[in-house]
């Protein structure tokens, strides 16, 4: 397994120094994402478990082996913000996550050399830009998209999950999802649960063709 990370992070470094900024073929559809979650949302109502299954199977069904089903459950710490999240598929050029926290939680959006589109499915996330005096309230069903190279403040109040998808150099977003673990957290079992689960579904999509 040791030997699967250091090759990963090879691979990390050599496509951040070769690779554009938009980079991959992509496989997955914003408009599309976004009508599987609300589809999700009206079928699973209030019910939490119920739509974050509803979601998943329908990922699954729309695309197939893309999506891996299955991967445990993580802490994920960043921009201040602390949640949970599960995996579904990544790769150098995408990823998509099942990401929220059952408490709330707050923090820093971060900012990418990539697009993030979070599609609600529990919940609220609030967000601003700076200088902005109102907030933006996303609700389920909603899509909320961070464009390349923005980045705003926001806030789960309470309960909220959804699916997020991000588009763009993906390597280059990694420091700023690790950075806590090492200088906040310190939590050793969830650095390696997150690289090697990372590491093994990029390695893998590269090894398919799939940047």
């Amino acid at each position: 397994m040791a030997g699967s990370v250091w090759a990963f992070v090879a691979v990390v470094i050599a496509v951040l120094i070769a690779v554009p900024l938009q980079m991959g073929t992509h496989v997955f559809d914003p408009a599309t994402l976004h009508e599987i979650a609300k589809d999700a949302v009206a079928k699973g109502g209030s019910n939490e478990t119920a739509v974050v299954e509803l979601t998943v199977a329908g990922m699954k069904a729309k695309y197939g082996d893309h999506i891996t089903v299955g991967n445990r459950w993580l802490f994920n710490n960043a921009g201040g913000a602390m949640g949970a999240m599960t995996i579904l598929h990544a790769s150098f050029s995408e990823y998509i996550i099942i990401f929220g926290s059952p408490i709330g939680t707050e923090g820093f959006s971060g900012r990418f050399l990539a697009d993030d589109w979070f599609h609600i499915l529990v919940g609220e996330q609030w967000a601003y830009e700076a200088g902005a005096l109102t907030r933006e309230v996303y609700k389920p069903g909603d899509q909320h998209h961070l464009k390349f190279g923005t980045a705003k403040g926001y806030k789960m109040p309470e309960m909220c999950w959804a699916l997020e998808y991000a588009r763009g150099n993906i390597p280059a977003m990694m420091p700023f999802g690790l950075f806590d673990l090492f200088f906040s957290t310190l939590d050793p079992v969830t650095l390696w649960d997150t690289v090697s689960i990372s590491a093994e579904l990029m390695i893998k999509n590269l090894i398919k063709g799939k940047i």
